[in-house]
This record gives structure tokens, sequence and C-alpha cells, in this order.
């Protein structure tokens, strides 16, 4: 696994580390083509806020709104994330990653299961409850298996057995796990600090990515430059645009003196 040539991290290699960059960068792309003005609108940004948020923290109305597509071009990349380490941990030496296969990363010798969560918090008590049945599984039909639940971004340090009354069912199994993120690229690596090692080496091999491939025009620009242009047509400031086009239906809202 020692792979010491490598300029960012040990235990993948310079190829496979910027190949999950592409991937990531791929999703970002792909969730801003996919934002459109009208996509926009449809979330019903709320303008209240923002008016606050233009006072309260000396932002202007370009920038308010910049903010505010980034947070929600960000829902669409949260899962991207989630993938990117099942890319990263799939291509360790031993382990392989799949989309479909009902796991997300699995030794070769099928002595370990693994499904990948980003945070903490992204389950809600069904989603938990179909995840332990799933893993469950796992481990009965591979008697050698240990199989877990990892969160990335975990309140703490841990890796212990999942057991506990999910959905008013008791659930516990002698080989399902549930581990912080931590602690999983620390068993699949053999360094501790590996998780580490990839946070520190992320900002360099970014650049490198960054320079080898051409520069793209994202459209959030395009729709902010929509909306100025609307804004000047009807004589209002960025705000009141999205304020308007908003809530064109609420009494008073659909006319305005210009």
């Amino acid at each position: 696994m020692n792979q010491s040539k490598n300029k960012y991290v040990d235990f993948v290699s310079d190829e496979h580390l910027l190949q999950c960059i592409s991937n990531l960068y791929q999703s970002y792309l792909e969730a801003k083509r996919e934002f459109t003005k009208a996509k926009f609108y449809k979330n019903k940004v709320d303008t209240f806020k923002l008016t606050f948020d233009s006072k309260f923290n000396e932002l202007s109305e370009e920038e308010l709104i910049k903010l505010e597509m980034s947070r929600q071009v960000d829902k669409s990349v949260n899962n991207a994330i989630g993938t990117f380490h099942e890319e990263i941990l799939g291509g360790i030496e031993g382990f392989s990653s799949a989309k479909h296969a009902g796991y997300d990363v699995k030794a070769d010798d099928d002595s370990l299961f693994a499904e990948i969560k980003n945070k903490h918090n992204t389950m809600n008590s069904s989603s938990a409850e179909s995840a332990f049945q799933k893993l469950a599984r796992f481990a009965d039909d591979n008697r050698q298996a240990k199989c877990y639940l990892v969160q990335i971004l975990a309140k703490k340090s841990f890796l212990k057995k999942w057991e506990g009354i999910i959905n008013r069912k008791e659930y516990s199994h002698s080989r399902v796990y549930i581990v912080s993120g931590d602690q999983f690229y620390s068993l699949l690596t053999g360094d501790g600090n590996a998780l580490l090692k990839l946070y520190q080496a992320l900002p360099i091999a970014i650049n490198d990515f960054l320079k080898i491939i051409e520069s793209t025009k994202t459209k959030q620009h395009d729709i902010l430059s929509d909306i100025s242009a609307d804004a000047q047509k009807s004589n209002r400031n960025l705000l009141d645009e999205i304020t308007f086009q908003n809530f064109y239906y609420y009494k008073g809202f659909s006319e305005r003196e210009t």
C-alpha cells in the first residue's frame, strides 16, 4: 500500500485521486448547468431574510444573490461529496467501490462491506432501518465479513457495534458496525492519519487539476445577468425584482409603481 512516489497521498495513486476530483468537478458543473432562473424562482427565495442579510452582514445585492445561488446549488452537490469518498476508498489496494451493487465500498475478498454517508445527520429513521437491514444481509451472506455504516463527518471519532432501537424495533448484529470517517480511512489504509493526509493534499491536488482543464463558464453568472437585465427593464433593484417575481400572486405584489 505504500506508494512513496506519490505526490499527494500514499494510499491511492495520484491518477486515481485526480480522477476522483475530476468526477466531483463534473458534478459541480452539472448542478450549475441544471440550475436555471426558473428553478431559482421555484425554490421561493426568502427575500425577507436576504434583506436582513444585506444590512446586518453588509453585503451587496449581487453578493447576496450569488450566495443564495451557491446555497441552492450546494444542495445538489452534497451527495456528490459522499460519492467522492466512496471512489477514494475504492481506490485503496484490496478494495473497490460500486454504484448499484447494494454497497458503496467492499473488500475484494468479500471480508468487508460498507455504506458511506457524508454527514452524520443525513439519514432519517426509515433510511437508517433500511441501511441496517442491508448490511445485516451482507453479513449473513458472507460469514467472514464485517459490515460498516460510515459517517465521514461524525460528531466524534468512534468504531462500535451498530445496535439500537429504530422505528420501535430493536436491531443488533455481531458483525455490523457504525464508524466515523477517520477510523474507517484508518481501517482500510492502516494509517491513523489517512483522512488528515487526504484533507491536507486536496488543495494541492485540486490546484493541479484546475491547471490542466480549460476554464468553463458556469450558468450561474448567466442567471444573475438575466435577473439584472429584468431588474433594469422594470426599474427595480435586484432584491425587489426577485421578490416580485417570486410572489407576484400575493396581494399587493403583482403591481408596483416603477
